[in-house]
């Protein structure tokens, strides 16, 4: 696995990576990253979330996350 850096965090919702991919947060989640640093090494994973398609995981948080643009799924129905 690859670990990534944040390379900006400037909007409360959305986090840039090193690799140039932008993530929107789960609104409830945010609370979660507040002691990420951009030194903290976070790995990206696919995940099959009632709520998000891919979570961010540094020291020892998990933090749902969709690509920047698209739409939480509906937690009843699994779709976007």
């Amino acid at each position: 696995m690859t670990k990534l850096k944040i390379r900006s965090h400037s909007e409360s919702h959305i986090v840039e990576l090193d690799d140039g991919s932008r993530w929107q947060i789960y609104p409830g989640d945010l609370d979660l990253m507040l002691n990420w640093r951009p030194e903290t090494d976070l790995i990206l994973m696919a995940s099959d979330d009632e709520i998000s398609s891919h979570a961010l995981v540094g020291g020892d948080v998990k933090v749902r996350v969709i690509p920047e643009g698209q739409k939480c799924r509906s937690p009843r129905s699994g779709r976007r």
